[in-house]
């Protein structure tokens, strides 16, 4: 769906190690799962679903296939991105094309690992990450709001009421607000001037708190002053080793889920990311189940099942008839599609059915 999440961060804190993580740990399971890196700082990775190995036992297909999700390595966060240094140009390009954006923040102490800024203090670091995002969109609003008031001064009115909200915008994200704290008086206009602007600080924001093994079973200093600052700004924490992460890419379940234990953690920092980034983004997913293939197909919470049949092929939205749907839980209750029919566990449902997550469907259509 090309819905990405943008992994950010200063230098030395984790955030690459923990993209290579999440590239090396979908590539191992190639033979299962669909992967690809499209450059060298970008990835689609499969979501961890646990649906789709109970599905499957049921089954019993030739392949499973997972729902994805992009992932991004932005380039070149220093103090001055915004205005150039570094790799600025490459780092706003790049974290445009995101919809949430999860800052690594480093939390844990380690002499032979230097930190720019000369000592470790993951609210600073973010406070640098999040003023780069801020200055970013005061040049582009300005550049924007430039470009309004000559559209203006020929009686466009879209270009009247997108300027007004521009100048207000600018005076409330230059008093160090984010855009997405901004309360828009014009719903519509405010999404037309920022369709192409996409300014930065109105994405999502998750942080991933960066650990040494110590810190994972319990909150250190620095982790807790993490969830202070996102409690405040009712934003996710995610807890990680990445040094932990990039080791267990080669093991199996069981060997990870042991390694986990040991460490006092029941889920891996990658899949937290994954899974709570696919929540984020206002996803879902709902399955298709066959001898050839158990597949998860990645949908818009709030979808439609004539919408939701367009991700296979468009056809199947086209001639839409009517959609088979046997809940989840009802599926694997009864033990498959044959024996919930039997129960009365089948329904028909029309256009107007709001697809929710983790229906098994199969979609009646004629063109």
């Amino acid at each position: 769906m090309g819905l990405g999440i943008g992994l950010v961060g200063l230098p030395n804190v984790g955030k690459s190690t923990t993209f290579n993580a999440l590239t090396k740990a979908q590539n191992a399971e190639s033979a299962n799962y669909p992967f690809c890196t499209i450059e060298p700082n970008k990835a689609v990775v499969p979501v961890p679903d646990k649906r789709l190995d109970e599905l499957a036992k049921i089954v019993n297909p030739e392949r499973l296939q997972h729902s994805t999700l992009d992932f991004v390595d932005i380039a070149g966060l220093v103090k001055g991105a915004s205005k150039g240094e570094g790799l600025g140009n490459k780092f706003l390009s790049n974290i445009r094309e995101t919809e949430v954006i999860l800052e690594i923040v480093r939390c844990f102490e380690d002499e032979n690992i230097t930190h720019t800024e000369g000592s470790i203090d993951p609210i600073r670091d973010i406070e640098i990450i999040e003023q780069e995002l801020l200055l970013a969109d005061m040049d582009s609003l300005q550049k924007r709001i430039d470009s309004l008031k000559k559209k203006a001064k020929g009686n466009d009115r879209d270009a009247k009421a997108q300027l007004e909200i521009a100048e207000e915008l600018m005076e409330f994200i230059a008093d160090g607000n984010p855009v997405s704290s901004f309360e828009k008086i014009d719903e519509d206009s405010f999404k037309a001037m920022n369709k192409d602007l996409r300014l930065l600080t109105s994405k999502e924001i998750m942080y991933g708190a960066n650990v040494d093994e110590d810190g994972l079973a319990e909150d250190n200093e620095y982790v807790k002053a993490v969830k202070e600052y996102a409690a405040e700004r009712n934003r996710e924490v995610i807890k990680l080793c990445a040094k932990v992460e990039e080791e267990m890419v080669d093991f199996d379940e069981e060997e990870k889920a042991e390694m986990l234990g040991s460490l006092g953690v029941e889920e891996s920092g990658l899949d937290q990311i994954i899974r709570k980034g696919f929540d984020k983004l206002g996803l879902m997913s709902y399955f298709t189940a066959g001898v050839k293939e158990v597949r998860a197909w990645t949908i818009r919470k709030g979808t439609t099942a004539p919408k939701a049949a367009a991700v296979i092929h468009n056809d199947f939205e086209k001639g839409f008839i009517r959609a088979e749907v046997i809940s989840y839980e009802d599926y694997i209750a009864c033990g498959g599609e044959q024996k919930a029919k039997e129960a009365g566990k089948n329904r028909l449902e029309g256009k107007e059915y709001i697809v929710q997550d983790g229906d098994v469907m199969h979609f009646r259509f004629n063109v």
